[in-house]
């Protein structure tokens, strides 16, 4: 009994540690200079995220960009209309993915991308509390591929509060956990695309099994155009 309690406080107190060299390492600013890299990937979960990231193609930061994980009922017109001034740039140079389910998911989309289109280096944007695990699992899925973190940083959490506030704890304590999750299931797994674990820990298949072009609001439209073209 004593050493299984003395192993339980070791290990309460190995991941307190851990989470405080976590939260006080997460960027406070969003970065000043950003180097130009082959390609931008963007992961959904923000309004913001998506902004800065068609900002950062704008300013040629990258040649194109991927937004990962959007809404099946998200599509181009929606995106420019909340991003008015980048409606030619949604039009030549981003590609949207329906597929990715979560993070482990946005890095295998990124791969398949990645490998389309031979880029060597992503700029990857995401919110500050998630770069750390989205950066791990893109490192993991793209060994090969230079990974450099852009992250977002927003007034709706404020990871300075990490120790002393509920709102920021309530955040980034299941965030470093699923980190901690995602860096060991990194050292026993090969792939995360045939990984039984990327399944178990993420609750459900990382990619949705559907093909591309069968979501998103585009098929929707040719599905209903279908009947009536037959029948004309």
């Amino acid at each position: 009994m004593r050493l299984a309690l003395a192993a339980g406080l070791g290990l309460m107190a190995s991941f307190v540690i851990g989470y405080a060299q976590f939260a006080s390492r997460l960027a406070l600013r969003e970065p000043v200079a950003v180097p130009r890299t082959d390609a931008i990937v963007v992961v959904t979960g923000g309004s913001q995220r998506i902004g800065d990231a068609i900002g950062l193609l704008g300013a040629d930061r990258g040649s194109r960009l991927l937004i990962s994980g959007v809404n099946e009922k998200t599509g181009r017109e929606e995106l420019a209309k909340l991003n008015p001034s980048s409606r030619e740039l949604l039009a030549c140079c981003v590609d949207l993915d329906y597929r990715a389910r979560n993070t482990i998911g946005n890095a295998i989309e990124a791969r398949r991308w990645v490998r389309q289109h031979g880029f060597g280096s992503l700029l990857l944007v995401t919110s500050n509390y998630h770069m750390p695990r989205t950066a791990a699992e893109f490192s993991h899925a793209m060994p090969g591929v230079r990974i450099v973190p852009h992250p977002v940083v927003t007034e709706q959490i404020d990871t300075t509060g990490w120790w002393n506030e509920w709102r920021a704890a309530k955040v980034l304590v299941p965030e470093y956990a699923k980190y901690l999750a995602a860096r060991l299931r990194s050292m026993v797994e090969d792939d995360p695309e045939t990984s039984r674990l990327s399944v178990i820990i993420g609750g459900r298949k990382p990619v949705s099994p559907k093909p591309p072009d069968a979501l998103g609001p585009e098929h929707e439209k040719r599905t209903r155009a279908e009947p009536g073209q037959r029948g004309g």
